[in-house]
């Protein structure tokens, strides 16, 4: 995620850090020098090109922009929405370790040991479902919460979120066996956990469900077409100054295009995603401190203009 003061009026201009332009400049130079040639060759040969009116352009560029407005919409509602996901893993595993905590009283057989278990469970998942969104290892963050015994078997696990809430489920059962909670408290926790399941959930639903393939090629292809054809179609009546109007509707067109590709994916590493690690280390930082850690790990800080 780009993180940065808003720069004033005259730097907005100049800013590339956090901008979609890097990774448009291509289309926007091509477009231009398009533009460039398309006005030379009017000016030296204007027999060849017709008196085009303007109004069939801007239709088609009003309908253009609907398409991506509407593709810009849904892309950032995807985003958006994994966004409150993350929100609400942190109040459930904020809320589990302030219950457990508070409630397992540490003088009971294994109550310390419980209350451990199950706030480290936490943390695992948490780290474990960021890897699994981002199709990365997730050992170096995660055995150090595993009990030994079990972690053999989330090596083999084709879904280690999911394993872990079956290991905090798995370990409150024992709570309730030992009496160490009362049962409403077990299922005002279970309910908890159950949240975690359906941020789980939601998250591998936003990530295993793109946008229709077919609305995008669509979106895609027309903006190219539009940007192409552009400069045949206002060079009458721009002249030279074609190439820098081509440009900047090419900055516009080119550009919603890509930021929607983006926001599309929000669980990856490209600047406008989101924080996940950071957001993880944040919780990790906060459930040890429930436990009464003082060695906390340091919070994660931007690099540049990105926090990952």
């Amino acid at each position: 995620m780009v993180v940065r003061e808003k720069p004033n009026a005259f730097a907005l201009f100049f800013i590339l850090r956090g901008s979609i332009v890097p990774l448009i400049l291509p289309q926007i130079i091509v477009i231009a020098l398009l533009g460039g040639i398309v006005a030379v060759a009017q000016r030296h040969f204007p027999a060849v090109f017709p008196d085009y009116s303007p109004a069939a352009f801007a239709l088609l560029g009003v309908a253009l922009s609907l398409f991506l407005g509407f593709r810009n919409n849904a892309c950032y509602d995807r985003w958006w929405e994994a966004r409150k996901q993350w929100g609400q893993l942190m109040v459930d595993g904020r809320s589990l370790a302030r219950q457990v905590t508070s409630f397992i009283d540490e003088q009971d057989e294994g109550g310390s040991e419980a209350k451990r278990r199950l706030v480290q469970l936490s943390i695992a998942f948490t780290h474990a479902l960021r890897h699994s969104l981002r199709q990365s290892d997730p050992a170096s963050d995660i055995e150090k919460y595993i009990d030994p015994q079990d972690w053999p078997l989330l090596q083999q696990s084709q879904n280690l979120p999911d394993d872990i809430l079956r290991l905090m489920g798995r370990e409150l059962g024992v709570c309730q066996k030992k009496k160490l909670l009362s049962d409403i408290l077990i299922q005002s926790i279970d309910k908890r956990i159950t949240s975690m399941a359906g941020v789980l959930a939601a998250c591998e639903r936003i990530r295993n469900t793109p946008l229709p393939f077919a609305y995008m090629l669509l979106v895609h292809r027309t903006a190219y077409l539009y940007c192409f054809i552009l400069p045949f179609g206002l060079v009458t009546s721009l002249g030279l100054f074609t190439p820098l109007f081509c440009a900047i509707v090419a900055y516009t067109f080119f550009g919603l295009d890509a930021l929607s590709e983006e926001l599309e994916e929000p669980f990856g590493l490209s600047p406008n995603d989101l924080p996940l690690s950071a957001m993880s280390r944040t919780l990790e930082i906060n459930l040890l401190a429930a436990l009464g850690e003082k060695n906390l790990p340091p919070v994660i800080q931007p690099k540049g203009d990105y926090l990952q």
